[in-house]
């Protein structure tokens, strides 16, 4: 296994009587993107505070390229922190705020003036070196805090939902940038974000935490197509999430219909959650399928059509190309190949299996 450049081992952390996380273990490799993602609540801007150093765990260290980082102040850690609220300084141009830290480390004049500039290209704000924070707009304001984060090439860039207050066309734009920053910069990326079409566009690994858990570590592509249990695919996209019994091997019934799968090991008669992802349903206005039912709504996206099908008493989430009016009656069908069976949890936040990445 590849040697984990940060390593949190056993972290444990509450806040008064509520705990936050729950002796979380986690590796991060140098050079990865790895976004923490998950709901509110769930523990990852808490994880991103205790690398940063603004917080002290519970329980368990912290380990920094082989170095136990655990004790040490933010600003003797080779990370830099980009916070969801900016933290510029009012009082300082743009100019300033982005060369702060390179002026605390003495570099020569020319150095942070060229700094400043390559800087400023990057986020799109050539120009910008003698305005005021005041008179930026939110977006512009995140983009220099990035800016002064990046010009101090830190080995470590964490980032706390750092693009919520762009436009989407500014987000989608900057969440290309960072990537060839890290690609061009040769800097780790922990990222935090309850967006999961962020967390699936920009990561290598994605983490997706729940109350204090790690539910499961993978690539956007293993987190997408083979989450381990239902909250990662309700999480990650959207999904149909149906009751069902494992018949036997490759045999599971939902809706009353037994319908083939893929899946092994499950045992006999057992109760699982069947996930079918919306653009895995397809539909036939000839009735054929193992269900028949009507189409209660539609709505149009621009690439596919997001429709509703009432079937088998369930509500079916499908995405098309093919437009289906309101009342048509049709037939659904899935491939066995793209029906997952997951066992069921024991309670709501029921710890999955811990993933050695």
């Amino acid at each position: 296994m590849e040697k984990a450049f940060i390593h949190l081992s056993h972290i444990s952390k509450s806040f008064d009587d509520n705990l936050i996380l729950d002796d979380l273990d986690l590796n991060i490799r140098e050079n990865e993107f790895l976004t923490l993602l998950g709901p509110s609540g769930c523990g990852k801007t808490t994880t991103l505070r205790l690398l940063g150093g603004f917080d002290t765990p519970d329980e368990g260290q912290i380990f920094f390229n082989g170095a136990d980082i655990t004790a040490l102040p933010p600003n003797e850690r080779k990370l830099n922190t980009v916070f969801q609220k900016y933290a510029l300084f009012p009082h300082m141009s743009i100019a300033e705020n982005i060369a702060f830290g390179l002026k605390i480390s003495k570099k020569s004049k020319a150095y942070i003036a060229d700094k400043i500039k390559y800087a400023l290209k990057l986020v799109n704000l050539e120009g910008y070196e003698n305005r005021s924070v005041d008179s930026l707009s939110g977006g512009q304001q995140q983009r220099i805090a990035i800016a002064r984060a990046i010009v101090n090439e830190p080995k470590v860039l964490l980032l706390d939902e750092p693009l919520g207050a762009l436009d989407l066309k500014l987000r989608q734009d900057m969440q290309y940038e960072l990537i060839r920053l890290k690609e061009e910069l040769g800097i780790t990326f922990v990222y935090v974000t309850h967006d999961q079409e962020e967390a699936l566009t920009m990561s290598d690994t994605i983490v997706v935490m729940n109350q204090g858990y790690i539910q499961q570590i993978g690539t956007p592509e293993d987190i997408y197509n083979e989450p381990v249990n239902a909250f990662v695919a309700d999480f990650i996209g959207e999904s149909n999430i149906i009751d069902g019994i494992m018949v036997q091997d490759k045999l599971v019934e939902i809706l009353g219909v037994k319908i083939p799968c893929v899946d092994t090991g499950f045992g006999s008669h057992q109760p699982v959650d069947v996930v079918i992802r919306p653009e895995d349903v397809e539909l036939s206005d000839s009735g054929e399928g193992f269900l028949k039912g009507d189409v209660t709504s539609i709505i149009f996206k621009g690439v596919h059509y997001e429709i509703e099908v009432r079937a088998g008493g369930y509500d079916w989430l499908v995405h098309t190309t093919r437009m289906y009016p309101v009342g048509t009656h049709v037939g659904i069908h899935v491939i066995p190949f793209n029906i997952q069976i997951m066992n069921k949890p024991e309670s709501s936040d029921e710890k999955a299996v811990e993933i050695d990445v």
